[in-house]
């Protein structure tokens, strides 16, 4: 179920508290290999799958990393919705670490904890604390913090 917001106020009793879960989406070669396509990055170790079955120690390919981190907007609206919303802006990432690499195959969520909330005259801004998960392994594949400014219609 998505948390909902209608105003600044709404933001503040989620501060400290798990905001939610996303579902569970699976990584497949061809998105792999779209991405790829999409960056320029090409690395073996992402997009040859017969060239990892010998050469890899994890025997097929992996996730890039970035590919992860750019499913967080994804995995985000599923978790939030704002209503009465002039605009949103993504306002920086921290603490960014990636801990085990995703497989092929297998499928990650996003968990999200509010960090902090400011109101900055006009504009709120959030910092959510986010942890990707891998299904199949039970293990965190990213983790960080990401901040965005809201602006609420007056």
């Amino acid at each position: 179920m998505k948390t909902v917001i209608n105003c600044y106020e709404d933001f503040l009793p989620l501060v400290g508290q798990e905001i939610g879960k996303s579902d569970w989406l699976a990584v497949d070669q061809e998105r792999i290999n779209q991405f790829a396509d999409v960056t320029i990055d090409h690395q073996w170790i992402h997009t040859d799958p017969e060239r990892c079955k010998t050469e890899s120690p994890f025997g097929q390919t992996i996730v890039h990393g970035y590919l992860t981190l750019s499913l967080l907007p994804y995995f985000w609206d599923q978790i939030i919705e704002v209503h009465n919303l002039e605009r949103m802006m993504n306002y920086g990432m921290e603490h960014m670490k990636f801990g085990m690499p995703v497989l092929s195959g297998q499928s990650i969520r996003m968990v999200t904890y509010m960090e902090s909330v400011a109101n900055l005259r006009g504009a709120i801004k959030i910092s959510m604390r986010f942890v990707i998960e891998v299904k199949e392994t039970g293990k965190k594949a990213l983790e960080g913090l990401a901040t965005f400014v809201y602006y609420f219609k007056k």
